[in-house]
């Protein structure tokens, strides 16, 4: 069954589209690392980085690199490879023999459905990888990494968190105050503490505070307390750093509940939906980018080298341009930040269609 599907041609163009991507997928983070190094390299000077830490950083940058390189490695594998048989009139040969220009393509379109899968698990190792590497390249101390000031935190459940100061190291807080918006069913509640300590039995024990109950129809009320135990306060003192991170740290589910958490708490999240599903949308532009890059291969018989390249690095850089312009119609609230993230897949999707309804089967 499998040698009726699976043709020798079909090993050859396959071959040779993996030999193209295997090629761009390893040149261009060397590439970008070469860049970013020349242009931050005064940088990484004056921060007296040190040269392992520098190198260790590029290495945690591979996987992030190559979640952004890898519809482009598609594109380009899919233009020179096309490219190459067009030039040598190989798939004038498997017209001639009956092979469809669609059939001739199949191997190309499931080696990039390939790529889609492989992109989506770098989607996943990519936000651990760059959290490591901005530690490296910020230069932090452990003593740095374990204080934070003035900030806020929304928990999943709804709940807002003002804290001056966080001290991870010491499991201690300064100065809080914990704001849990009412209902129907029972009354809002503010609670300020001058500090809170983080006990592993215990939890967070708050002290020298007051407790204001807000019901929706009455004036508030209050209670001051020495101590208090807040079994609902369960997040420990390394979460309260979570809303520190980008959302290039974050992967698909810890985003979800980030902004979430920030719904809860009424911050706007558009640009952060955009963020999100671009960890999705991006993979898939591996299928549409192969879909809209072998019929336009076939446009120029005779451009050879010169022609792929200008064709792959204009449609790259469209494509770029065009995620950018998402996040600032997404952020911006212009339309639905979900949609927003996959308005590029779907401009080169059709006109993906209307090019291989033209190109000649």
């Amino acid at each position: 069954m499998s040698r009726r599907f699976i043709t020798p041609l079909d090993r050859y163009v396959a071959a040779e589209f993996t030999r193209i991507f295997t090629i761009t997928t390893l040149g261009f983070p060397v590439l970008v690392f070469v860049i970013d190094l020349v242009d931050n390299l005064r940088k990484y000077t004056e921060r007296k980085l040190a040269l392992k830490a520098v190198a260790l950083s590029y290495v945690y940058w591979i996987p992030d690199t190559l979640f952004m390189v890898l519809p482009a490695a598609v594109l380009f594998a899919t233009v020179f490879s096309i490219g190459t048989f067009t030039r040598y009139s190989e798939i004038t040969a498997a017209k001639a023999s009956g092979i469809s220009f669609y059939r001739f393509i199949a191997p190309i379109l499931f080696m990039s459905m390939v790529a889609m899968g492989i992109d989506v698990v770098f989607a996943e190792i990519a936000p651990p990888a760059n959290a490591q590497r901005l530690k490296l390249l910020a230069g932090k101390g452990q003593d740095r990494d374990n204080n934070r000031y003035n900030f806020a935190f929304a928990s999943e459940t709804g709940r807002v968190y003002r804290i001056y100061t966080l001290d991870v190291k010491q499991r201690f807080v300064e100065n809080m105050e914990i704001e849990e918006r009412g209902s129907a069913k029972r009354p809002g509640l503010l609670v300020a503490a001058k500090n809170a300590t983080w006990y592993d039995n215990r939890g967070w024990v708050l002290k020298s505070g007051i407790v204001h109950m807000v019901p929706n129809d009455s004036t508030d009320r209050a209670v001051a307390y020495d101590s208090l135990v807040d079994r609902h306060f369960t997040e420990k003192p390394q979460d309260l750093q979570a809303t520190e991170r980008q959302p290039s740290e974050m992967n698909f589910a810890d985003l979800t509940r980030f902004i979430t958490a920030l719904e809860r708490s009424g911050a706007d999240v558009n640009l952060l939906r955009v963020e999100r599903m671009l960890k999705l949308a991006i993979p898939v532009t591996c299928l549409i980018i192969a879909l809209f890059g072998a019929p336009l291969a076939t446009s120029s018989q005779r451009g050879g080298a010169a022609y792929g390249i200008a064709v792959s690095l204009a449609t790259t850089i469209l494509f770029l341009v065009l995620i950018q312009l998402t996040k600032a119609i997404g952020g911006k609230g212009l339309m639905p930040p979900d949609l927003a993230a996959w308005v590029p897949n779907v401009a080169c999707g059709l006109f993906a269609l209307v090019l291989l309804y033209r190109v000649r089967t």
